[in-house]
């Protein structure tokens, strides 16, 4: 999906929902910024394989949809947070009954393998 679809008001609203949480990592890091702020250091630490670009852009690309807020705490070093918005956290709870079936797929395709 490209991103331009985030934009499109002529879709459908489950579209319109996948459109902000293609991708990779937003999910992850949606789910990761469930429990509190971090800093984007923190993220990456608990993402192996996600570079910091990759991080930035789906980070920057999260802000703009209005579901993380940014912060930067005036110090130094300069430190930046990012945490959830109450929009953000809106998309988080509409999500768990989809990772509730998820999480049961999984386990069908386990008990699958496990028969045969």
């Amino acid at each position: 999906m490209t991103r331009s679809r985030a934009q499109d008001l002529d879709v459908c609203g489950v579209t319109a929902a996948i459109a902000v949480i293609d991708g990779k990592w937003k999910t992850t890091v949606l789910w990761l910024l469930e429990s509190g702020p971090h800093r984007p250091g923190e993220l990456r630490r608990r993402l192996p394989g996600l570079s910091e670009k990759v991080l930035t852009q789906a980070l920057r690309e999260m802000e703009a949809d209005g579901l993380v807020l940014r912060q930067v705490h005036d110090t130094l070093p300069l430190k930046t947070f990012y945490s959830l918005t109450e929009f953000g956290r809106e998309l988080s709870e509409a999500l768990a009954p989809v990772s509730d079936w998820g999480h049961r797929r999984l386990q069908r395709l386990s008990d699958a393998r496990s028969v045969s």
